[in-house]
């Protein structure tokens, strides 16, 4: 029986707001399962590096490492054997890879450790100020490494963030509670974080462009160079004397960092899938304001007004930025079909294109 003008527009009209509200719930799924994930590792790691009976950092970030490499083969398995339930790339150890990926492993190794002792130093209200540093060194050492110009917004958008960092620094140390070696690392955290950015860009081709693949030989190569590390700095003599060495919980608790460690990595990657790396850096600033509530609600804390204004000076600026960059790249887009078009006109027309 066919359906009358008016009818089928209705049915159209019905799918679309039935496809967009589909949509609307994936969205909002996915978006809730990185905050879930991502606030959860946070007070996870950090419930595990304020340890007063064990004071290994480096032996916790090692043993993260370990669980992802171990998930990575577990992950390629339930690959092989239900390739429709779980897509994961093939990862077979390859030394000449490991070591065109060693040099970004390096910086990787610096970006965990100084976050997880950063996260140790400060806790986790005063931990998105700590290490909020990664935007003004992304713009720095782009500039220094790549010599890539950054607008005047932007540089605005940065001098509202490092206003926050001090402010935030000025309040912390004023009730008493801010410690100068926390700041330290998360500076040195924030460092990290940026080189791991450039450096990731130049290293994608040896891994074939394969997020997963970089995450197993990043964790590889972390795995063979944190051994000498947490027998140097006495981790593992304290981990020895530990008096909950054979206590399953433990073990558990530090198996389930190391989980989340890895599903961060996979929860990023599907919130911008499904929405824009705009909205996932705008949605990760919204979670770190939502964390830093959670942990001052938990502790019972009591801060000043300036110490929540540093916070969204550097949530603000953060969030600036990131709209500035968005605008600056759609405009790149834009402009780059009318430069190619202007490329096939004639030299004649070139010299004058309103003829």
């Amino acid at each position: 029986m066919a359906l009358s003008g008016s009818e089928a527009t209705n049915l159209e009209e019905r799918e679309e707001e039935e496809a967009f509200l589909f949509r609307a719930v994936r969205i909002a799924a996915v978006v809730a399962l990185y905050w879930f994930v991502s606030i959860t590792m946070v007070f996870l790691n950090n419930y595990l590096l304020d340890n007063r009976d064990l004071d290994a950092p480096l032996f916790v970030t090692f043993f993260q490492c370990v669980v992802t490499v171990g998930l990575c083969w577990l992950m390629q398995l339930l690959s092989k054997f239900c390739p429709g339930l779980v897509d994961f790339p093939s990862v077979k150890f390859d030394l000449k890879t490991s070591r065109e990926v060693l040099p970004l492993s390096v910086v990787f190794i610096g970006m965990i450790t100084f976050n997880n002792l950063c996260l140790k130093n400060v806790g986790v209200a005063f931990y998105t100020v700590g290490r909020s540093l990664s935007t003004v060194f992304n713009v720095l050492l782009s500039y220094v490494l790549l010599k890539q110009t950054t607008s005047l917004q932007a540089l605005i958008c940065c001098g509202i963030i490092l206003g926050g960092f001090w402010l935030g620094v000025d309040q912390e140390g004023l009730s008493g509670s801010l410690s100068w070696l926390g700041v330290f690392f998360g500076v040195l955290a924030s460092a990290c974080v940026s080189l791991n950015a450039i450096y990731t860009k130049k290293v994608m081709p040896a891994v074939d462009g394969s997020i997963w693949k970089l995450s197993f030989y990043n964790n590889v190569n972390a795995c063979v160079l944190f051994l000498p590390l947490i027998f140097v700095f006495g981790d593992v003599g304290r981990v020895a004397n530990f008096s909950r060495l054979t206590d399953l919980g433990f073990w558990g608790m530090m198996t389930l960092g190391g989980v989340f460690g890895f599903a961060i990595g996979y929860v990023t990657g599907l919130q911008i899938k499904f929405t824009s790396p705009l909205t996932h850096n705008v949605s990760g600033t919204a979670k770190a304001c939502a964390q830093t509530v959670i942990a001052v609600v938990y502790n019972s804390s009591s801060k000043s007004l300036l110490w929540w204004t540093s916070n969204m000076m550097v949530l603000g600026g953060s969030s600036a930025y990131t709209w500035v960059k968005g605008r600056e790249m759609q405009k790149t887009t834009h402009r780059e079909p009318q430069d190619s078009a202007k490329e096939k006109l004639l030299p004649e027309e070139k010299e004058n294109p309103g003829v």
